[in-house]
């Protein structure tokens, strides 16, 4: 029991930490940049529970684990953001988009360092370090790469719809009511129909899972030291 319990917290404390400095990171730019909305209503702030979804973040995610499914997916509550407050909106709503993705390399990077201080602590306490910086670093990759997708309401599509030119932003922007249902098409009804078919339609793991094995491997070669 005390060995499964180890090895849930070694992914549940970096899945919290990484969805709490995303959303976080979200609010504390929009604040800086002239809209105090997120503020307001304390989503700026370090505190999980104010950023935890009760389905996206807990029962999505179990579910998807209690049935082995392929990947884990969940999203954390968004935060409220008013981009007509913002100074320049356009602009800045780009800022307030890359500050999640970019809270989570950070993450990441810091996480890998830190490798090298677990290394050198007793045996136990080494092994579920080692194990929970491990996870961390790939969940805040995950998460970055996932979230960069240009498809609102990602981020990635938030940053596409600053930078596109209007004739692309605003027909892209109007695909955010649906954006979860394209991802949910996507991610998992497509690989099925992949399936019956006999071809691999796993956008995820091309998508996803290539770039962040690459951002891994970079960051893992630049941070460990011994």
């Amino acid at each position: 029991m005390e060995a499964v319990i180890l090895q849930v917290s070694a992914l549940v404390i970096p899945v919290l930490i990484a969805i709490t400095f995303h959303e976080a990171a979200h609010g504390y730019v929009a604040w800086r940049l002239g809209d105090d909305t997120a503020a307001r209503m304390g989503r700026v702030t370090f505190n999980p529970l104010k950023h935890i979804h009760p389905f996206g973040t807990v029962l999505l995610p179990a579910m998807l684990f209690l049935l082995k499914a392929p990947f884990l997916f969940g999203y954390a509550k968004p935060v409220p953001v008013n981009f007509a407050r913002l100074r320049q909106p356009r602009r800045d709503m780009v800022w307030v988009a890359l500050a999640g993705p970019g809270s989570n390399i950070l993450l990441a990077v810091i996480s890998a360092i830190l490798i090298n201080v677990a290394i050198q602590l007793p045996t136990p306490v080494a092994r579920w370090s080692l194990s929970a910086l491990d996870a961390s670093i790939m969940i805040n990759l995950v998460l970055a790469v996932f979230n960069m997708l240009p498809l609102p309401p990602l981020d990635g599509g938030r940053v596409a719809v600053g930078l596109l030119p209007d004739r692309y932003a605003i027909p892209l922007a109007r695909l955010e009511r649906f954006g979860v249902f394209i991802l949910i098409g996507l991610l998992f009804i497509l690989p099925i129909m992949g399936r019956q078919i006999g071809i691999d339609l796993n956008l995820f793991q091309t998508v996803v899972f290539v770039p962040v094995s690459i951002l891994y491997d970079v960051i893992i070669s630049m941070t460990i030291f011994v």
